[in-house]
């Protein structure tokens, strides 16, 4: 039916409904990131039927076809993944069930071991340095394969705190790239701890030795030169090695082990 003036569509039809609303009390919180002149948006009706979720369809879950290398650790029947780039929090970490299951759908064994793994997870990030609090969240409106969000709040940041952490996520400047890589290495490994397999890597360092070292280095080679040729010449005696030096000893260590 075309919308009348007399519909509710039309806000001109409905003062009350065109009238200014209040602002909710937290947008006067210190951890609300926006300030200014701010308005709500008009609540749309409901739809009849809801939109399908992706992964609805197990065919076209990009979850389940997603490889273990597009992961930082994986087991048999978990995976931790992370963002493809880094963003304004120390890690945003989101973990998966391998199977195509949603939180309801979890039986028994696996709804179990969610609280291991989250409570595993939420001590990795924690332990990292300058993280405070890791939040947890699950939604599942856009995606219908199971995935818990975890998000590590900045010591400090007490204006990070609570609810809009996520949004800060975004208005934030993303963190060095080297740190990021570093982060999800030691949350890879932290898991590793207790099985799977990580495969989070950290940065390399480019390392090359300065020139000036180089130089050194040559001329302390050419002065050693004239010594060594000298010592060719002389007769030198091996002593027979001391009773109980075995072999497995030569290096300093026992049973072979070089140290």
């Amino acid at each position: 039916m075309p919308e009348t003036p007399a519909t509710p569509a039309d806000p001109a039809a409905n003062p009350q409904r065109s009238a200014p609303q209040q602002l909710p009390a937290f947008t006067y919180w210190p951890t609300f990131p926006f300030e200014g002149d701010l308005r709500v948006k008009r609540l749309l009706d409901p739809v009849p039927i809801e939109p399908p979720r992706h992964g609805d369809n197990p065919a076209e879950c990009r979850a389940c076809a997603a490889p273990d290398d597009a992961y930082i650790w994986v087991s048999d029947r978990w995976r931790v993944r992370a963002l493809d780039r880094p963003t304004g929090l120390p890690a945003v970490l989101i973990l998966e069930s391998r199977s195509h299951l949603d939180l309801g759908d979890l039986p028994n064994m696996l709804a179990a071991e969610l609280g291991v793994m989250t409570v595993r997870l939420e001590r990795a990030i924690r332990s990292l340095d300058g993280v405070a609090r890791v939040h947890v969240n699950r939604w599942g409106d856009g995606a219908a394969h199971l995935h818990v969000w975890f998000l590590a709040r900045p010591y400090g940041r007490l204006q990070l705190q609570g609810t809009f952490l996520a949004l800060w996520d975004d208005i934030l400047p993303p963190i060095p790239e080297e740190r990021w890589r570093e982060n999800l290495a030691l949350v890879a490994a932290w898991l590793a701890e207790f099985g799977g397999r990580p495969l989070a890597e950290p940065p390399r360092i480019n390392w090359t030795a300065p020139a000036s070292l180089a130089r050194d280095q040559a001329v302390d080679d050419d002065e050693l030169e004239p010594a060594a040729a000298a010592e060719e010449n002389d007769d030198i005696v091996v002593p027979e090695p001391a009773a109980g030096n075995a072999d497995g000893e030569k290096d300093g260590g026992k049973n072979g082990e070089k140290v």
